[in-house]
């Protein structure tokens, strides 16, 4: 493989599967070196070897104190600062409110709020200095739209949405843009577990309980991962774009 010291580097977390594996995949047909991080290396070395170009993969919790830290330090180290940021990595789970615990509540909102801000705060001082960043986060349509069952996760993606409007404010006359992408309910393993869920607790077929999920799309399908990484892209490489919740979601909620 041929080095290329001048290329781009983008970090993608959550890159072992799904849209993070996807838009680790489309940044290195891009020219960009790509920095892989997740907590399974197994799965992580499987993106790696699909992507074409450098990489460089860095397994870890990145809801663990001084991990991001970690991570940016050894990116920096091996290659140059962070150009584009992708913070992927997310989960969530079901309940109704009274049976939300403080532990499930934390769990939300270490993973998916507090992880990305941390990295947004370790990657915005380099981008502010060379004058051009771009940090893309992986939101939700429920970072717009409440529905039940999912308060945890839904005020994590609302947080992680109005840490994105205000790091886009802040940043923006330095070159740097933040946006962030809020995908319907996606064709990913993460869907696979809600599926399963509705079928155990309803006691409908798996594919009857897809058919629900699907429904839940005006346009009646799961949205595909390429499709969500393809709006990364379109944040990446336009700047005119800032401080903006994209919608892919097939028409679910309209701006």
């Amino acid at each position: 493989m041929k080095l290329d010291a001048s290329a781009p580097v983008a970090l993608i977390t959550g890159a072992g599967r799904g849209v993070g594996a996807d838009v680790s995949r489309l940044l290195a047909r891009n020219g960009y070196r790509v920095a892989l991080s997740a907590r399974s290396s197994d799965q992580l070395h499987q993106t790696a070897q699909s992507c074409d170009g450098e990489t460089l993969v860095i397994a870890g919790d990145i809801t663990s104190a001084g991990f991001v830290d970690e991570l940016f330090d050894e990116i920096e180290q091996t290659w140059a600062p962070v150009e584009a940021l992708v913070v992927n990595a997310g989960a969530g789970s079901s309940a109704p409110l009274a049976a939300t615990t403080d532990e499930d509540w934390q769990q939300a909102l270490d993973l998916n709020l507090t992880a990305p801000f941390r990295c947004i705060r370790r990657a915005i001082p380099h981008m502010i200095e060379a004058k051009y960043g771009r940090v893309v986060a992986i939101g939700s349509t429920a970072s717009k739209i409440g529905e039940p069952y999912i308060a945890a996760y839904t005020a994590s993606k609302h947080g992680l949405l109005g840490l994105v409007r205000s790091a886009a404010a802040e940043v923006a006359r330095h070159g740097v843009t933040v946006n962030a992408i809020c995908p319907g309910y996606i064709d990913s393993p993460m869907t696979d577990q809600t599926v399963a869920s509705i079928a155990e607790k309803t006691g409908r077929d798996p594919a009857q309980a897809r058919e629900i999920i699907e429904r839940k799309q005006p346009h009646g399908k799961l949205i595909d991962p390429t499709e969500v990484a393809a709006a990364v892209w379109m944040c990446i490489s336009n700047g005119a774009i800032n401080g903006q919740g994209i919608n892919v979601d097939g028409g679910t909620v309209q701006s």
